[in-house]
């Protein structure tokens, strides 16, 4: 039974196109950028060229506003209290919306122990933000406010250009985690307004264990991760080469691949939504255009959502998700879920599929089939 893997949202397999580019990084080219010699300068200019990269998938202003670290967790963490403690005379209140990441929900509530006001802003039932809300709360003492471009769990894409207005308007400085966008979307920083934007290696089917930041030029972060003073003395520690050459070949590849891409996956998308939406009691979560090309989610009523990962990994070879992967380890319902207005059985019951590139049009049927027939199984066990 050949595997169908449909969670990319929380893994991505790297491109072999960047294993390639990559891999001389390994041995050939080791030398550490921070050394005046000459297989140090080798290095360095590998990681001008991947800043480069990146900067040219977000339309970034200069390279040089490209800051790498070890993923999108320590991307947010530094973009979050990095700019709330270098700022904190200018207020100390920050806002952030109720389906963060929680990589970005709990260095907010990190903050909020260490005396900052956090204000969090209620999404609609589409995991739209409650734009109203957002200028409401928003004062000249909100330092930071940080709303995700798309929504990992359900797809939903945010108006960046409208929130950055208001934003602007009536605080200081706006912060988006593009994890779950970047190489799906076009992102342009500059039209949209956005200050700083985390970005993950992964996530662009690059290699694991590193991550990228965008920091507007002029503004000023505090490091979060203070010693040797690399990245601009924004986050310390000798830069991973093979893995940030690979981040920046990867951000190339998405670029130039983005259109027609995304153009092919929202086709199985919109194909495999209408099939898996003819089960009974089955809910489509997210908004229902607005969404990523490549994400499908769902909830069914009765049945809880790791019985379905579950049944459909060990009964079909199909690997799925049900809420995110960075919360799946706990017993309680999706926040997300819960914050767009599910009751907390409703919540249990969600199913994510997120498509990639090695996933084809002639999968549908064999996943829809799959669906039914595992959510069928479940509701004659259930009690409910």
């Amino acid at each position: 039974m050949n595997r169908i893997y449909l969670d990319h949202a929380s893994a991505m397999p790297v491109d072999p196109r960047v294993l390639k580019f990559a891999e001389k990084y390994l041995q050939d080219v080791f030398g550490n950028p921070s050394t005046l010699h000459s297989v140090g300068g080798e290095a360095k200019q590998v990681i001008d060229e991947a800043r480069e990269k990146i900067a040219t998938l977000i339309n970034a202003e200069d390279a040089n506003s490209i800051i790498f670290t070890s993923g999108a967790t320590e991307s947010n963490n530094l973009a979050i209290k990095g700019t709330a403690l270098k700022n904190i005379v200018r207020g100390k209140e920050v806002a952030t919306s109720a389906i963060e990441h929680m990589s970005v929900l709990n260095p907010m509530k990190e903050l909020q122990k260490n005396g900052f006001q956090l204000n969090i802003i209620p999404v609609d039932s589409t995991g739209i933000v409650d734009i109203k809300e957002l200028s409401r709360v928003l004062t000249k003492n909100t330092t930071l406010t940080s709303i995700m471009y798309a929504n990992n769990e359900i797809g939903t894409i945010e108006p960046m250009k409208e929130i950055s207005q208001i934003v602007h308007e009536k605080g200081l400085f706006l912060h988006t985690d593009a994890t779950a966008a970047a190489g799906r979307i076009p992102i342009d920083v500059q039209k949209d307004g956005i200050d700083l934007l985390t970005l993950s290696s992964n996530d662009l089917y690059g290699p694991q264990g590193v991550g990228a930041l965008y920091i507007k030029p002029k503004v000023k972060l505090q490091p979060i991760l203070p010693g040797g003073g690399q990245e601009r003395g924004l986050r310390s520690g000798t830069e991973n080469l093979f893995a940030i050459a690979g981040m920046g070949e990867a951000a190339k590849i998405a670029k130039d691949e983005m259109e027609q891409e995304s153009k092919r996956l929202q086709e199985i998308r919109d194909k495999l939504i209408e099939e898996i939406l003819q089960i009974e009691e089955s809910f489509l979560t997210g908004h229902p255009t607005q969404r990523l090309p490549h994400h499908a989610s769902f909830r069914f009523s009765r049945i809880e959502g790791e019985s379905i990962l579950l049944n459909l990994d060990m009964g079909y070879n199909i690997q799925v998700a049900t809420g995110s992967a960075c919360s799946s380890r706990t017993l309680e319902p999706s926040s997300v879920l819960l914050a767009i207005g599910l009751k907390h059985e409703e919540a249990h019951g969600s199913l994510v599929l997120t498509l990639g590139r090695s996933n084809k049009a002639e999968d549908v049927p064999l996943i829809s089939k799959a669906v039914r027939e595992t959510v069928e199984k479940l509701r004659r066990l259930s009690p409910l």
